[in-house]
């Protein structure tokens, strides 16, 4: 195999020609034939025992081409960008130019390179303290919900729907007069006041008691899910048959003592208090973290490929895809009821990938120009934490060179981050 690579007319970006012996690529082809005879059926010959040139003969010396081709592509372009030490960040743009049986097979691939990184000063940035306090409002806040967790569901019988009751109700849904599909439903729980019916629906359910029918009009909003529906008037038959209130417990002692392992509300207090001061602090720490970085990302000249932010845009898809799977729900389920295209994803993350993206080379940079390292007990370490973690022995995983890479790369980035906050000068 030989290759040749020349730079094209575009920034970061490569032609690489790869010429490949035609001994190898006739290899190839006698492999595929090997892996596929089975699937050939031939008048006189048992399903599977045509011979190579029978089969040749029959279907055409080009269909085992594509095969052969993909098998021979990989392993040389593999190999080419290691030899060549490119540091490829794009999906390659194949191009056949010859592929013929006796001869060499010819291909190039564009792809494109690790950027540049023009790095800014990330030495005394400046950014503005962030830091959050815990109000009394805040501790108040947090025992109302304590409260609300609590409360007790009391049935009402004789009195009004209010704003915040839990109601159960019949209803069935109708446009121009015609029912429509999955606007009726028996035994529907609909908390008043939590939104999550059509705008001005669960206004119109207060004021109604048990057993009272009663027809509220609506109006579907005008980016409403279902084409069918969006924009259109319609009429609900709603029927209620439960009401329930929440009936709140007093803010004192006993309720602490109820719902927490302390005997006085004081104590409760400080406790809650303390938790939120600590998570105040882990979001000013991550907050400070993203204006540091965001404020060397915009010192920092970086001529990011498209190819790097289509693939940081592939794996945002598979994340979705994944948290999807976990709720029981497929991305094409999910953009239907959305009323979106994979290509509306794409186009709608494309600034966010990009500053991905940017902000990882960035760190990298700087981690470079530092000389920030990563030591053997660091990277041990954090091995050992992982195996206990996930209940694994430490040599289970330790020897997996994919995750030694990861943890090394992740530590090296954690520190680095460190370092660029240590360094801002906050104003």
């Amino acid at each position: 195999m030989s290759l040749k690579v020349e730079k094209t007319d575009n920034t970061n970006e490569v032609k690489l020609e790869f010429t490949v012996e035609a001994e190898k690529f006739e290899k190839a082809i006698k492999n595929v034939y090997t892996q596929n005879a089975k699937y050939f059926n031939i008048p006189g010959f048992r399903k599977g025992k045509a011979p190579y040139q029978m089969v040749e003969k029959t279907y055409g010396v080009e269909v085992f081409y594509e095969d052969a081709f993909n098998e021979v592509a990989s392993e040389v372009y593999d190999a080419g960008i290691k030899e060549k030490e490119l540091d490829v960040v794009s999906k390659p743009e194949i191009d056949i130019v010859q592929m013929e049986k006796g001869k060499e097979l010819i291909f190039t691939a564009i792809v494109q390179t690790k950027p540049e990184v023009k790095l800014g000063k990330y030495k005394g940035v400046e950014i503005k303290k962030i830091e959050y306090k815990v109000t009394d409002e805040d501790v108040e806040k947090e025992l109302t919900s304590m409260t609300e967790k609590n409360a007790r569901l009391v049935p009402i019988t004789d009195e009004a729907v209010i704003d915040g009751d839990i109601t159960v109700i019949d209803f069935e849904g109708f446009v121009d007069g015609e029912a429509f599909d999955g606007g009726k439903a028996e035994g529907h729980e609909l908390t008043i006041g939590s939104k999550s019916f059509i705008p001005g629906f669960e206004d119109q359910i207060i004021g109604m008691k048990v057993e009272e029918e009663k027809d509220i009009n609506v109006k579907f909003p005008d980016e409403y899910f279902s084409d069918d529906l969006a924009g259109k008037d319609a009429l609900f038959k709603v029927k209620l048959h439960e009401v329930k209130r929440k009936e709140m417990p007093e803010i004192n002692d006993e309720l602490a003592k109820d719902v927490s392992e302390f005997d006085t509300l004081e104590e409760l207090k400080t406790s809650i208090k303390e938790k939120q001061e600590k998570a105040n602090e882990s979001k000013a720490k991550h907050e400070t973290e993203n204006e540091a970085i965001n404020a060397v990302c915009e010192v920092t000249e970086i001529d990011i490929p498209s190819g790097m932010i289509e693939l940081e845009i592939d794996n945002m898809l598979k994340d979705m895809e994944g948290r999807l799977r976990y709720q029981g729900m497929s991305m094409e389920q999910y953009l239907q009821m959305v009323g979106k295209t994979v290509e509306d994803f794409r186009t709608e993350n494309k600034e966010t990938a990009e500053k991905s993206v940017k902000t990882r080379l960035v760190i990298e940079a700087v981690a470079k120009d530092a000389n920030i390292e990563v030591s053997e007990e660091e990277i041990s370490e954090k091995i050992k934490e992982m195996a206990e973690m996930y209940g694994k022995q430490e040599d289970e995983v330790k020897d997996n060179p994919e995750l030694i890479k990861y943890v090394t790369d992740s530590l090296k980035a954690e520190k680095t981050v460190a370092f660029i906050v240590e360094n801002v000068k906050v104003k």
